[in-house]
C-alpha cells in the first residue's frame, strides 16, 4: 500500500489522507507479526517442552488461532480496496463490516487480569523462569517480555477510535466516505465500551473471589450484589499498619494482604462498610498523630499528612478508620472515588471540609505494561478501576507520534 505515480496529482489533504490509511494497514501488520511470534516462541515451545500445562498456555494467551485471521483479513479487504494509483478511495465501509469481528476480544480482555496473575505465579517454577529469561535475552523479542507482547492486543483496541478519526480529519466534507467513518467510529466505542463493561465485572469478581474471612458473619450480603471496582490500594492505618483497601461499587472493605498455601489473597480487616452508610471525612495535615512508625513515614507520635477518615453512620458496625495516603495527589484520587460512590448510593453528594482539589484520574491501562504486581499495588496510590479503553493520553501520543512523522523528526 503506497502512493503511485506522481504524488504532485495527489492534494495534500488527499496525501495527509492517505497516510492516515496506512498508518491503519502497517499496525495490523505489526500485531499480527507480534501474534505470531508470541505464539511461535513461546506458546508453542513451552507446550512442546511441558513447560506449562495446555490449559494453563490456554488461560494465559487466549484464542490466538482465531485473533490473527481477524487481523490477516482486515489486510486483505484493504488490499483489495486499493487502487492501481496506491490510494484507497473508500474504507469506512470496508471497517464498518469488519469491525464485528472484534467482539471476539470480550472474553480475552476480561481474563487478563487472571492470566497475568496465573503468569505471575507460574514464574516462580525455575523452568518457565529460565525459559522466559533467554526469550528475553533473544533478539527476536525486542527486549520485551511475555506479558508486553500479550497486552499488545489490548493496546490496539484502543487505537482504532484514533486512527479512524485521523483518516477522518483528512476526508473532505464531501466525500463519500465521511457518513461511513462516522458509524465505524460510533460501532468500534460501542464494542470497546462494552468490552470495558465485561472487564470491569470480571476484575471485580476476580478480587471478590480473593477475599478471605476470618469469620463468615464478614461477608455482608452486598459483596455478591457488587459489578464495580471503583478503586483499590495500599493505605496505612491510623497504628501504622499496611492494608489493602477496595471500594467496590457496594462496600468498602479493609483487608490485610496474606499468603495461603502459595497463593496470595486478601483478609477481611473488620466488619465491610456498606456504601449506603459510609461518612466521610477530609483531615488537615497536622490534626491527627499517628502511632507507629514504618520505612521512616512518620515516626511514632508525628502528626500525619494526607490524612482521611471513613467511618459508617449505623451504630451497629462502630467504626471508624482514619487512613494514611502518601501524597496528597493520591489522597484526592481516593477522595473523589469515595464521592463518586457515596453520591451514587446515597443520592447527595457528601460534604467535605477542603476543597475540590485535583479532579481524580482514573489509570489506564490501554499502553501501559506494567509490572507490578497485580496482587499487591504499590503504596504510593490507588489502582482504580480501568479505563480500560480510555482514549485522550493515547490520543496526545497517537497526535504527537503524527506530528513528528510529518516533520520528519
Amino acid at each position: 500500500m503506497s502512493l503511485r505515480g506522481d504524488t504532485n496529482t495527489f492534494s495534500t489533504k488527499e496525501i495527509k489522507r492517505q497516510e492516515a490509511i496506512y498508518e491503519l494497514y502497517r499496525g495490523e501488520q505489526d500485531l499480527i507479526e507480534d501474534l505470531q511470534l508470541a505464539r511461535k516462541a513461546y506458546h508453542d515451545p513451552m507446550l512442546k517442552l511441558s513447560i506449562m500445562t495446555e490449559e494453563e498456555l490456554a488461560h494465559i494467551f487466549g484464542d490466538l488461532d482465531a485473533y490473527i485471521p481477524l487481523h490477516e483479513d482486515l489486510l486483505i479487504k484493504l488490499t483489495e480496496g486499493t487502487g492501481p494509483n496506491g490510494t484507497v478511495a473508500e474504507i469506512g465501509q470496508i471497517v464498518i463490516n469488519w469491525l464485528p469481528g472484534l467482539n471476539a476480544y470480550k472474553n480475552y480482555c476480561s481474563n487478563q487480569l487472571a492470566a497475568k496473575a496465573l503468569l505471575d505465579q507460574k514464574k516462580q517454577d525455575k523452568r518457565v523462569q529460565d525459559f522466559l529469561q533467554r526469550c528475553l535475552e533473544s533478539p527476536f523479542s525486542r527486549k520485551l517480555d511475555l506479558w508486553s507482547f500479550l497486552d499488545i492486543p489490548r493496546s490496539r483496541l484502543v487505537k482504532y477510535p484514533l486512527l479512524l478519526r485521523e483518516i477522518l480529519r483528512h476526508t473532505p466534507p464531501d466525500h463519500s466516505d465521511v457518513a461511513s467513518l462516522e458509524k465505524a467510529i460510533t460501532i468500534i466505542q460501542e464494542i470497546l465500551s462494552e468490552i470495558n463493561v465485561r472487564k470491569g465485572e470480571s476484575e471485580c469478581k476476580y478480587y471478590i473471589d480473593k477475599l478471605e474471612y476470618l469469620d463468615e458473619k464478614q461477608r455482608d450480603p452486598l459483596i455478591d450484589n457488587c459489578k464495580t471496582l471503583l478503586c483499590h490500594g495500599e493505605l496505612r492505618n491510623k497504628s501504622g499498619s499496611r492494608l489493602h483497601v477496595f471500594l467496590f461499587s457496594e462496600l468498602l472493605v479493609l483487608t490485610r494482604p496474606v499468603t495461603r498455601n502459595d497463593r496470595s489473597c486478601f483478609q477481611v480487616y473488620r466488619q465491610p462498610i456498606p456504601v449506603r452508610d459510609l461518612a466521610l471525612e477530609d483531615l488537615q495535615d497536622g490534626e491527627i498523630r499517628m502511632g507507629g512508625s514504618f520505612r521512616g513515614a512518620f515516626t511514632s507520635g508525628e502528626k500525619a499528612k494526607n490524612i482521611f477518615r471513613v467511618s459508617s453512620v449505623d451504630p451497629s458496625h462502630g467504626q471508624s478508620h482514619t487512613l494514611h495516603v502518601n501524597d496528597v495527589y493520591h489522597k484526592q484520587q481516593w477522595l473523589n472515588c469515595l464521592r463518586t460512590a457515596m453520591t451514587q448510593q446515597q443520592g447527595a453528594p457528601p460534604t467535605l471540609q477542603q476543597g475540590e482539589g485535583v479532579p481524580a484520574k482514573r489509570r489506564s491501562t490501554t499502553i501501559c505494561n506494567e509490572e507490578t504486581d497485580e496482587n499487591c499495588p504499590p503504596v504510593s496510590g490507588p489502582k482504580l478501576r480501568p479505563q480500560t479503553l480510555s482514549k485522550t493520553r493515547l490520543d496526545q501520543k497517537f497526535q504527537g507520534s503524527l506530528k513528528r512523522k510529518e516533520t520528519g523528526v
